[in-house]
């Protein structure tokens, strides 16, 4: 199996796109520890693992808060011996118009998008320099490449977290850690079927393939960036949006 003995920590595992990459790659044999806000969610995905006898916990990890951020780093370093892989797959977004935004809206968007995953990577990343091995990869998105009406702020946050994936890439480099990131188009995610059913049927109709994303194909790309195939690739970005934005 590709991540077998491996241990990776998820962000975001509650659900959506965190959820499916927690569950690939435990079939694939990795040893996964999912953080999240929603406990009641992330407890039930760990259950349904252990039902299949997939190595998955859950620890309790809210983005916004610091100290929670610390104590989680400080848990996953408690729990394992080895750190092989982050995914910083957490995010949280509202359409809504620039204007209409809220100061504290902003705010949440940064905390959680930009710098939780910030923090967090700069909690875990001293196991994988002292090993001088490990993969990261960060969850952005297509809005962060191209920009999105109605997501502003939020595509200001990703395209940060692009910038940061390319700069830590380079400074990681010398300890043999790969640092890569997937842009998901419009994917099947409970943020996707909260948007009102017009904006849903437009998004779909300016996809070439005219469907949207599942989360578990946004997690097969994750997976590729974590496994051996992609041991000579670092920096990277790459879309998986069904063609939506193939020129940009």
């Amino acid at each position: 199996m590709e991540m077998q003995d491996r241990t990776v920590v998820v962000t975001g595992g509650a659900s959506g796109i965190g959820r499916a990459t927690a569950l690939l790659l435990a079939r694939e044999g990795a040893r996964v520890v999912i953080g999240d806000v929603d406990e009641e969610r992330g407890r039930a995905v760990a259950a349904d693992a252990a039902g299949g006898s997939l190595a998955v916990e859950f620890l309790p990890l809210d983005l916004t808060l610091p100290a929670s951020i610390a104590g989680f780093a400080a848990a996953v370093e408690a729990r394992v011996s080895r750190l092989d892989g982050l995914v910083n797959g957490a995010g949280w977004d509202r359409i809504q118009p620039f204007l209409d935004n809220p100061p504290e809206m902003w705010e949440r968007l940064i905390a959680i998008n930009l710098l939780g995953a910030v923090r967090l990577t700069r909690g875990l990343l001293p196991p994988m320099v002292a090993a001088r091995s490990g993969k990261i990869v960060n969850i952005s998105s297509d809005a962060g490449r191209v920009g999105s009406m109605g997501e502003t702020v939020y595509a200001a946050a990703k395209g940060g977290i692009i910038a940061f994936t390319k700069s830590l890439a380079r400074e990681m480099a010398r300890y043999q850690i790969n640092i890569n990131c997937v842009c998901p188009g419009p994917t099947d995610t409970p943020l996707f079927q909260a948007q009102p059913e017009r904006m849903r049927e437009a998004l779909t109709r300016a996809i070439p393939f005219r469907r949207i994303a599942q989360p578990e194909e946004i997690a097969e790309a994750v997976l590729f960036f974590l496994g051996r195939r992609s041991d000579y690739i670092t920096g990277q970005v790459l879309s998986v949006s069904g063609g939506l934005t193939m020129v940009d």
